[in-house]
């Protein structure tokens, strides 16, 4: 059937999948890469290879003024948020098996939840409290404390949710009076400073192909961006959003095919306990009226690392 002949709702889903699917094949470069490099080169160089892309984005904004911030403290805090989850996400995503670690991130919408409470003043209701209860024993089942020592691998997920989930909630706090510009570059361009003032105490030299796979996780994080935005335009938020979670599937497939990972029954078990949480919250929110609170689908895009512009801010400023 011709993608148009679809409703809107089905080409936005469609697309979304879509745009995971490319997410997921980022992260199993970041994965590949993560073997022979740190974090931080990876982190570097990534963003670094996406400026002349975010440039021309920045530059196309029609919205005017100038890029000193209106919430400067806020937008310092969102800033050292991503910094902290790009290089946590990219330490996971090295040190972890694939659906493990997605299992982790997964959890960033239930601490938007929570964070959205002291944060912006809203009420969670007794349902969305227990998805989130309910979530954050998934994430328990994933981790087993009691049967595998954790590791830095584990806490870098962890802080990597908990970092994303900080950075989103800013946003939600101050992207009405922030220009979109605003918003997109700090973050950046604190990786920028921060990974480029680390890299002399972690630099390995690069062959050239390892430079182009650099290159390329760029390439396919503004590519996913470009979809999940299509996607956002095309169908309805509470649609779009649940597909994050099938990045489960491509995990679980590209970690058998390229790295010999077969998930075991507590990660399989805990991701599918904390995504059926986070769908749970999804579906509050979408019955709720657009003034409610709704902090999750206001997101409007995967865990945040600060290595790739925000759907929600290119979204509101089109």
């Amino acid at each position: 059937m011709p993608l148009r002949r679809l409703s809107p709702n089905a080409r936005g889903a469609l697309l979304a999948l879509g745009a995971f699917a490319v997410f997921s094949s980022h992260d199993v470069l970041v994965k590949l890469l993560g073997g022979s490099y740190s974090p931080i080169q990876i982190v570097f160089f990534s963003v670094l290879f996406s400026f002349p892309v975010l440039t021309l984005i920045l530059a196309r904004s029609r919205t005017h003024g100038h890029l000193r911030p209106r919430h400067p403290w806020w937008s310092l805090a969102r800033a050292i948020a991503a910094i902290v989850t790009g290089f946590c996400a990219f330490t996971a995503f090295s040190l972890l098996p694939l659906a493990q670690t997605y299992a982790l991130l997964f959890a960033t919408p239930l601490l938007i939840t929570v964070l959205s409470i002291p944060v912006l003043g809203e009420k969670v209701g007794v349902h969305r409290w227990a998805a989130v209860v309910v979530g954050l024993c998934g994430v328990l089942v994933v981790l087993r404390p009691n049967a595998v020592p954790l590791s830095a691998g584990h806490l870098a997920g962890l802080m990597a949710a908990a970092g994303s989930a900080t950075a989103s909630i800013i946003v939600r706090k101050i992207g009405q009076e922030e220009r979109s510009s605003v918003l997109i570059l700090y973050p950046l361009l604190g990786n920028v400073l921060v990974m480029g003032a680390l890299l002399p105490a972690v630099y390995k030299p690069m062959p050239l192909e390892h430079l182009g796979a650099l290159a390329a996780i760029a390439v396919l994080s503004i590519i996913a961006t470009s979809f999940i935005i299509f996607a956002y335009r095309t169908g309805e938020a509470a649609v779009v959003a649940p597909m994050q979670y099938s990045q489960i599937v491509w995990a679980t497939l590209f970690g058998w095919l390229i790295f010999a990972e077969v998930p075991d029954l507590p990660t399989l078990l805990g991701a599918g306990i904390v995504i059926a949480s986070g769908m749970y919250i999804v579906a509050r929110e979408s019955g709720a009226r657009a003034t409610d609170n709704q902090p999750v689908l206001s997101t409007r895009t995967r865990h945040e690392t600060g290595t790739y512009p925000r759907v929600s801010t290119l979204i509101d400023d089109d």
